[in-house]
């Protein structure tokens, strides 16, 4: 457990060990179930634009490999460690047996801070990190994707790497690439278009107007400004509060957010837009609305916020955004909140990138209005069977939802045994 030693994966734990003593599954099962099978540390010598030589710390955490290869993202972060990436990859693996995905959970990044890398050094990085991991993933095995501080170029990169080593273009073996070079359209929108699509549904159910809505969106990145996007363009909901590292963003008038977001592609973050008054970041969270969502770091709503949130619906479009102690005060307030939680309102980025490695697979591409489609009929089926088992149990939907996916992967592990 010393390679995971981290507040984070600590976090994941407990939340783990919630649903196995609401299972009730047998002790001698629960490590098996909980820790990684396979973790991999990396040491990244690159050489630096200055002439200098840097070295950077990698990771990659397969949690299991049950139902398939494992499948997540790849994330560029100062702090990066161990701990969360294993953490990040108990989630993916929940989430994806939530969203029936024949996939196991993984994640890995490099601990860097990708603002401060040119161009040239953010590639040297990319294409290191993916040749050191080369023995240890594959079309089969491993397939990674982008997450917070890589893209488009970054999976370009990653697969060109793989490729070049093989001696024959791979493109499966990455999700989230251009589309250029066999990424799926939609699949960059596509965890914010499933944040919108589950929170529609669940203004749907608590028969609220959209229209009349206001929503606060932590987090512009790509979950955020999407799903910020999509709420005031496709729904009418007045977006009141948004924010990102630099800067936090509140107008009780509403916000511009096509204009926010044409800042950011200008200016990299939002901290100079100046259509709406500044506020405490920690404060915008408990600041009135119908729709809470959380789209950045984890551990943002915790025991000391949780009682004060005025939204009726949170969304949670961040991995781990809300603490196990915040969890029982939220359990209290079932009847006034909503929780969308995380392994499935974030879900319809992991749910596209399987569509695109089986496009890749079956070199087939389907159009990004039946990518979409098959998006939401997915989502669907996941939001109902968790609504039904919530109500049919008396749990929280975050329970609801984790004990479905701790179930498959587990019936999944006793039906195959264990190899002596």
């Amino acid at each position: 457990m010393s390679i995971y030693n981290d507040e984070v994966f600590q976090m994941a734990c407990d939340q783990f060990q919630v649903i196995a003593d609401y299972l009730q599954i047998d002790q001698n099962d629960r490590d098996r179930l909980m820790l990684p099978k396979r973790s991999m540390a990396v040491t990244l010598p690159v050489h630096m634009d200055d002439g200098s030589t840097q070295t950077f710390q990698g990771y990659r955490v397969q949690h299991h490999l049950t139902l398939g290869p494992t499948k997540g993202g790849t994330r560029f972060a100062p702090n990066l460690s161990m701990g969360e990436t294993a953490a990040l990859a108990m989630w993916m693996s929940w989430k994806c047996a939530l969203a029936n995905l024949p996939y196991g959970g993984a994640k890995g990044g490099v601990a860097c801070d990708p603002t401060k890398l040119s161009r040239t050094e953010l590639e040297s990085v990319s294409r290191r990190y993916m040749q050191e991991m080369i023995p240890f993933v594959g079309p089969h095995t491993d397939i990674m994707g982008p997450d917070m501080g890589t893209n488009e170029q970054v999976m370009a990169w990653f697969m060109d790497t793989y490729s070049v080593y093989q001696g024959y273009c791979v493109n499966e073996i990455v999700t989230g690439k251009p589309v250029s070079i066999g990424g799926t359209e939609g699949r960059r929108e596509a965890t914010g278009r499933g944040v919108v699509y589950l929170i529609e549904r669940a203004t749907d159910m608590l028969k609220l107007d959209p229209k009349k809505c206001t929503a606060i969106v932590q987090g512009f990145g790509n979950v955020g400004s999407v799903a910020a996007l999509s709420l005031a363009l496709n729904t009418g909901m007045k977006i009141v509060g948004i924010s990102d590292a630099t800067v936090a963003l509140y107008n009780p008038n509403g916000i511009d957010v096509a204009k926010a977001e044409q800042h950011v592609i200008k200016k990299g973050h939002l901290r100079a837009f100046d259509e709406a008054d500044r506020v405490d970041p920690n404060e915008m969270l408990t600041m009135p609305c119908d729709v809470l969502v959380p789209s950045a770091v984890d551990r943002v709503i915790n025991k000391g916020n949780a009682a004060k949130l005025k939204c009726r619906i949170l969304a949670e479009g961040a991995n781990g955004p809300t603490t196990p102690e915040a969890d029982l005060i939220l359990n209290e307030r079932w009847d006034e909140l909503f929780v969308i939680p995380d392994i499935l309102c974030n879900a319809g980025g992991v749910i596209v990138s399987y569509f695109e490695w089986v496009q890749g697979l079956q070199a087939f591409m389907w159009t990004e209005t039946e990518v979409t489609d098959k998006l939401f009929r997915i989502l669907e089926h996941s939001f109902a069977q968790v609504i039904k088992r919530a109500k049919a149990h008396k749990i929280s939907h975050r329970t609801a939802a984790m004990a479905i996916g701790v179930e498959r992967v587990m019936k999944a592990k006793h039906a195959r045994g264990l190899f002596p």
